[in-house]
């Protein structure tokens, strides 16, 4: 192992970027870090937007390839005393939050993601502060502070129906932060809610006229949108939903050929329960496009074979996830409704299909 480490220079090691590997690099960076998740007590926890072969190389080791919610779940349940999280920064804070007495490390602790970097703490409170009278419902995309000032923890699995209730029980509510997430819900429910404006570098990115052209040269495909993605995309979609239920969609959906717009990473978990299907990239050229992202999250690119390995063998500082004990206490109470929730949710969507 200190040979494979030496061939790496000190950029290597604290790089964010994961170049192409030869053929042998990846197979001996592979059995590297199988042999350090068991002698780490370890298991990987990797999102649907990472690499494919991140996603591979955690089921292939006993570990999870999930949306956050899932991830949120396995890592709490799971007896490993290490978790390794492959996905973005607030991802990792969940993990901790969620089991405090584990150690949470991450390929690259600057692994942010657009929606948490553009809730700040202190402009959220001010904005909280201003509205005391509302439930304050924040989006798994947010720092572990955020999710400590908030009544609630969602995940858009479960946005629509969690909604529904507040607001069966007559709650005007706060949600933060993807705007395009919560006037999705919003029409959806018919809730009294006031949305923090943020969006998701990726998402926003898919553009509605280049969605239509599209739609027009392929009649017979399906199109299914995360919720994350603006308006007028949405209104173009066959099926709305979370990754999850995007990728049960493809598998269940009759049409031969989908136009998928969310991050391209989804591609390996929906390739691998529908084979036959042609899977199509929804655009994200068009007017007024910026393409920062291109359908791939730049911050989800930097969990990578390399990385996950010297995530593993120098922990620290450089890797590990730390929550404040007082700020993981509150944030706490918000995530365990949202896994209460979800729990009963299932089983009612369970006994609606059985």
């Amino acid at each position: 192992m200190n040979e494979l480490m030496n061939n790496f220079s000190a950029t290597d090691v604290f790089s964010v970027k994961n170049e192409p590997l030869t053929e042998k690099e990846e197979i001996n960076l592979r059995s590297e870090i199988e042999h350090l998740l068991s002698a780490n007590n370890a298991v990987i926890i990797a999102h649907y937007y990472t690499d494919p072969k991140v996603q591979a190389l955690a089921e292939a080791t006993g570990g999870c390839v999930a949306d956050s919610l899932e991830m949120a779940r396995f890592g709490k349940k799971h007896p490993a005393t290490t978790l390794l999280v492959a996905g973005v920064r607030f991802m990792g804070e969940t993990a901790k939050i969620l089991s405090p007495e584990k150690t949470v490390l991450m390929p690259s602790l600057h692994a942010e993601c657009s929606l948490d970097l553009g809730c700040p703490k202190e402009e959220f409170n001010v904005f909280c502060d201003a509205h005391p009278e509302r439930t304050v419902v924040v989006y798994a995309n947010t720092s572990a502070a955020v999710k400590a000032r908030a009544d609630w923890v969602v995940t858009s699995s479960i946005a629509v129906e969690l909604i529904d209730y507040l607001d069966s029980l007559g709650k005007k509510i706060i949600w933060a932060p993807d705007q395009h997430l919560g006037n999705y819900v919003q029409k959806r429910t018919g809730a009294n809610m006031l949305c923090w404006k943020g969006s998701c570098i990726v998402h926003n990115e898919f553009k509605a006229k280049a969605l239509f052209r599209m739609k027009k040269l392929y009649p017979d495909a399906a199109v299914l949108v995360h919720p994350e993605s603006p308006q007028e995309v949405i209104d173009l979609a066959d099926v709305v939903g979370s990754t999850s239920q995007l990728i049960q969609a493809a598998k269940i959906i009759k049409q031969q050929r989908i136009i998928v717009a969310t991050d391209r990473g989804i591609f390996y978990k929906m390739t691998q329960l529908c084979p036959e299907k042609i899977l199509m990239e929804a655009p994200t050229a068009g007017e007024g496009a910026s393409c920062r992202s291109c359908a791939q999250c730049p911050w989800m690119r930097m969990n990578g074979l390399k990385t996950i390995f010297t995530g593993l063998y120098q922990g620290g500082k450089e890797h590990e996830i730390l929550v404040d004990k007082e700020l993981c206490r509150q944030a706490l109470v918000p995530l365990n409704r949202m896994l209460s929730f979800a729990s009963n949710l299932n089983i009612e969507r369970n006994k609606i299909h059985t």
